[in-house]
């Protein structure tokens, strides 16, 4: 009795359907041979259905937890009413989901991009053709998420960044105030590979869709996305960018999020 009562608060918590699961897993990574803290929220599994997938990537010193409870709070009733599983990884508070070349403990490229992806497909009913897998973040989560959505172009067929730190060499001292030195080194001794700017030729005929926005008052993250936006015109890339009113904050990201994942269910129902 006393567990079933546990349950039924854990549904009215997180509004859940007694069908519909919100569930904490220890994913171990045999790059970093450690496990990794997920959230894995699905809608009502039906048998013999399979489901779209989309890895939420959260932004500096975030969690999954927090994703959501502050970031995504209404993140449950999507994956019901877009009948998709989205997957949301602890990256360590901020490895920048990269390979990092000072960590071995903190390869979280090739664990969200292969490692886990890899996992997802044994283990839930998933579509696992690339055009019903997305991938998206915010902030460093929109670094992230650019990155090894281009890296790994075979897997992903849509690409999200809200507020994506696109250009590590103009965050000037937030380089070091938002530890990137600590996983990829000084600025001035930064691998070029490590830029989004070097993703550009890569995103040419990848067959992938891109969404990217941010707020017209995110004073760090504005001018890079404008960059970054130029960029891909001048080089003929087809994709989505906006601005919109709004600073660096969970307000702004958890609106032009819930944009996002709209256009990417418009994605997946148009394949």
């Amino acid at each position: 009795m006393k567990n079933l009562v546990n349950l039924l608060l854990v549904l009215i918590t997180f509004g859940l359907t007694p069908a519909q699961k919100l569930i904490h897993k220890e994913i171990f990574s045999p790059r970093m041979n450690k496990n990794i803290k997920t959230i894995i929220i699905t809608p009502n599994i039906k048998p013999k259905e399979t489901y779209k997938t989309v890895y939420i990537l959260h932004g500096f010193s975030g969690n999954p937890d927090r994703l959501v409870k502050e970031d995504l709070p209404n993140l449950l009733d999507k994956a019901k009413t877009y009948n998709t599983i989205y997957i949301l990884p602890d990256d360590n508070y901020s490895s920048w989901y990269v390979d990092s070349p000072l960590k071995k403990d903190s390869q979280y490229q090739t664990f969200i991009g292969k490692e886990l992806v890899d996992y997802i497909d044994k283990n839930y009913p998933v579509k696992k053709e690339k055009k019903y897998r997305g991938i998206l973040g915010w902030s460093m989560g929109g670094y992230g998420a650019v990155n090894i959505g281009v890296t790994y172009q075979d897997t992903f067929g849509i690409v999200g960044s809200s507020c994506g730190a696109l250009d590590l060499k103009s965050i000037g001292k937030g380089y070091e105030q938002y530890k990137v030195n600590e996983v990829l080194g000084p600025l001035e001794k930064l691998d070029p590979k490590f830029l989004t700017d070097s993703k550009i030729e890569k995103m040419i005929g990848a067959n992938q869709t891109y969404i990217l926005d941010c707020g017209t008052e995110d004073q760090q993250m504005i001018m890079m996305n404008r960059k970054f936006h130029e960029k891909l015109v001048a080089n003929k890339i087809q994709h989505l960018y906006t601005e919109s009113l709004g600073g660096h904050t969970t307000e702004y990201w958890s609106r032009s999020l819930s944009d996002q994942l709209a256009l990417f269910n418009k994605y997946f129902e148009n394949k």
